[in-house]
C-alpha cells in the first residue's frame, strides 16, 4: 500500500490541480501518471451546462469511436427466427429468446450489452427492474432497439461508446486505453467531443462545456483546456 501511496503522490505532483491543459499535453500527462501495472482504461468525462430534469435536456446516445475503446465487449442478442442466424453471423457471444431472459432471472450477467429486435422489447420489458440499475436495458436513443441487428453488434465489437448525462450534468466515458498511441487517444476525444457538441439542447443558453477531464483507471484527473 505504501508503494501505491508514493506512486499517487508522485503523479499529483506532476499536475497542476487547477490549471487546463491543452489536449495534447492533457493525453500525454495522463499516460505518465498512470500508477497500475496493467492497461489502464482512459476516461473523458464532462461537466455540462444542463438541467437533465428537463426532458429536453437530457442528453443520451452513442457512437463508434474512430480507434475503438481497446475493451472486448460480450453482446448477447435478444431476439428470434431468421434474426437468430443474423446475430450469430455478425459475432454476437450470445443470442437467443425468452429462454436467455430467464438466465438473466436467474443471475446469469456474463455479458456487457444487451442488442433486441423491437419485437423482443415485450419480454425485455419484464426484467427491466433487474437491467435497468445496471445499466443493461437496450434503449433505441443508442441504437441497441433495431430491427438491423447485423449492422448494431458489428459496431458494438468495432468500439461503439454509450453516452448519458447523469442528474449532476455530467456525462463520463470511456476513449481508449492508456497503451494506445496519442494520436489514436486525441482522435477519439475529439470525436466523442464534437458529437457531445452537436447534442446542445436548443434551451441553452451561454457555455455548454463548463469542464473537461481526462483521467486513467485509479489516476489524476488533469483538466482540459475546452478547445472543442
Amino acid at each position: 500500500m505504501a508503494k501505491k501511496s508514493k506512486n499517487r503522490q508522485a503523479a499529483l505532483a506532476k499536475v497542476e490541480h487547477l490549471k487546463q491543459y491543452p489536449l495534447d499535453e492533457a493525453v500525454a500527462l495522463a499516460k505518465e501518471t498512470t500508477t497500475t501495472k496493467f492497461d489502464s482504461s482512459v476516461e473523458l468525462s464532462f461537466n455540462l451546462n444542463v438541467d437533465p430534469r428537463h426532458a429536453d435536456q437530457q442528453i443520451r446516445g452513442a457512437m463508434v469511436l474512430p480507434n475503438g475503446t481497446g475493451k472486448s465487449q460480450k453482446v448477447l442478442v435478444i431476439t428470434q427466427g431468421a434474426k437468430i442466424d443474423e446475430a450469430k453471423e455478425a459475432g454476437a457471444d450470445f443470442v437467443g429468446g425468452k429462454e436467455m431472459i430467464d438466465e438473466i432471472k436467474k443471475g446469469w450477467f456474463a455479458f456487457d450489452v444487451i442488442v433486441a429486435t423491437p419485437d423482443m422489447m415485450g419480454e425485455l420489458g419484464k426484467i427491466g427492474k433487474i437491467l435497468g440499475p445496471k445499466g443493461l436495458m437496450p434503449n433505441p436513443k443508442t441504437g441497441t432497439v433495431t430491427p438491423d441487428i447485423g449492422n448494431a453488434v458489428a459496431e458494438i465489437k468495432k468500439g461503439k461508446v454509450e453516452y448519458r448525462v447523469d442528474k449532476d450534468g455530467n456525462i463520463n466515458c470511456l476513449v481508449g486505453k492508456v497503451s494506445f498511441t496519442d494520436e489514436a487517444l486525441i482522435e477519439n476525444i475529439n470525436a466523442l467531443a464534437q458529437t457531445i457538441k452537436r447534442a446542445r439542447p436548443a434551451a441553452v443558453k451561454g457555455i455548454f462545456m463548463k469542464s473537461v477531464t481526462l483521467s486513467t483507471t485509479m489516476g489524476v484527473g488533469i483538466k482540459v483546456s475546452n478547445q472543442f
